[in-house]
């Protein structure tokens, strides 16, 4: 049987045993993910390997960056410092265009932070607005997560963009440069404006929510008594803070590129230790128990329970993306894409647009954005020589590619399943559509770039 056969048979398995058998969703990545294994002809030893390799891999950072940020995120809103910066932008920005403070916000965070981190930083504060507002949950998420994903797919120093512009030598300061160029579009015509169509179309997902599975209710507070605008920011962007210092230190000293962990020392290891998401996740906890708990005079029996609760509320999320990263390890050992770049050996189309058509082949079977990018510009690398296509731009559009349909064996779509409270089927509509809207819409803008450059 085919590779990419057995890929559509094990999604249909997938989704077979989550929406009509009901099984819980950890269990069904896994069952799948051995029985993908199974069809595609892996060792049978190979098969628990590659399973604990997948998690493992998955789950050794995360770890620490989700669960960190989710006590960070809990203290923050406990203490009534996403309620107050809730209520600031609502004021600054007015209740119309409070959709593009979100965004805007979202832009400015996604660029220092990996997309997960930025995710579990953010829901606490769009949470809140909503509930200020009054409006569906997903009205601001779609716009937040529009502008995390862009940063994720197309802007440097996020890991999938500059591991492509150092595979195919682009310049970084002129990938992030068009970089801009073409995920403010994206962004805007994803989040805002899809938010619109997806309320047509998808009306039962766009429901008022007091609580969330995975982050609990918010409470109620008295203005005067949360902490200062300032201080809840603050405490908010500690990691971007740390992150951004990283990365505008590597650019000015090292040309941008990250420092060899294993051999940098003084200043440079320090600098590093700091930028790394899971230094800063540790530093920006520690000075959220001060900000957000002593400060405000928590007892330490307060915060100890703010920050169990916070755990209980993303260990089930933790375990989804850990069997989505498993599922996904199965099909990398499988070899899937080794016949994906057999499928396009001898294709002759515009070497853009074929490594846009790869990156997305490699993406919905792979899951992984990164792994679906790297591998694509692998494969195109020597028809970007041959055509004389400018890195900058090839650089752009396997970013775009790489996010285009994420589905079921992505832990993106998992963690937005599970943080807006939302069936497999509602996911599926709004956030693997968004993905592919920025993917097309990433595109387009680069064919049009190539057009000038």
């Amino acid at each position: 049987m085919s590779s990419l056969l057995v890929l559509f048979v094990g999604i249909l398995l997938l989704l077979f045993l989550i929406i009509k058998v009901k099984m819980n969703t950890f269990i069904a990545l896994i069952l799948t993910a051995v029985a993908v294994g199974l069809g595609l002809g892996m060792n049978f030893a190979q098969i628990p390997v590659s399973i604990q390799n997948g998690i493992g891999s998955s789950l050794g950072e995360l770890a620490i960056v989700f669960g960190f940020g989710a006590m960070l995120g809990r203290l923050v809103a406990d203490a009534g410092g996403a309620y107050r910066i809730s209520h600031t932008l609502i004021n600054l920005f007015g209740r119309k265009r409070v959709q593009i403070a979100v965004m805007i916000a979202a832009f400015i965070i996604g660029i220092a932070l990996f997309f997960e981190v930025g995710m579990v930083l953010l829901i606490p504060i769009v949470f809140a607005i909503a509930l200020e507002l009054g409006v569906p949950l997903l009205y601001l998420g779609i716009p937040m997560a529009a502008a995390l994903s862009v940063t994720h797919g197309f802007l440097p120093p996020h890991p999938a963009p500059t591991a492509i512009a150092g595979a195919l030598g682009a310049n970084p300061g002129k990938v992030l440069v068009l970089g801009l160029v073409v995920a403010i579009p994206a962004a805007i015509i994803a989040g805002p404006v899809f938010a619109k169509l997806a309320k047509t179309y998808a009306p039962e997902a766009f429901t008022v929510k007091r609580e969330l599975t995975a982050f609990g209710e918010v409470k109620q507070f008295d203005l005067k008594q949360t902490p200062s605008f300032g201080l809840s920011l603050l405490t908010s962007l500690f990691p971007v803070i740390l992150m951004g210092i990283t990365t505008i230190y590597s650019i000015i000293v090292n040309d941008g590129q990250p420092f060899n962990a294993a051999k940098v020392k003084g200043l440079d290891a320090f600098v590093t230790m700091i930028g790394n998401p899971v230094g800063a996740m540790i530093i920006s906890l520690l000075f959220a128990l001060w900000s957000m708990g002593w400060h405000q005079h928590k007892t330490v029996k307060e915060m100890a329970a703010t920050i169990e609760e916070s755990v209980k509320s993303i260990a089930m999320l933790l375990l989804i993306i850990g069997g989505g990263a498993a599922f996904k390890q199965i099909l990398i050992d499988g070899g899937i894409s080794d016949q994906v770049a057999t499928l396009f050996a001898h294709v002759n189309i515009s070497p853009l647009i074929l490594a846009w058509v790869i990156t997305v082949i490699l993406r919905v079977a792979l899951g992984s954005a990164t792994v679906a990018a790297l591998t694509a510009a692998g494969l195109v690398q020597p028809l970007m020589h041959q055509a004389g296509v400018d890195p900058a731009l090839m650089v752009l559009v396997i970013g775009a590619g790489s996010l285009a349909a994420s589905h079921v064996n992505d832990a993106g779509f998992w963690m937005f399943k599970e943080y807006f409270d939302l069936d497999v089927k509602q996911t599926l509509k709004i956030w693997t559509v968004l993905e592919s809207l920025i993917a097309v819409v990433g595109l387009i803008i680069v064919l049009i770039l190539n057009m000038f450059i």
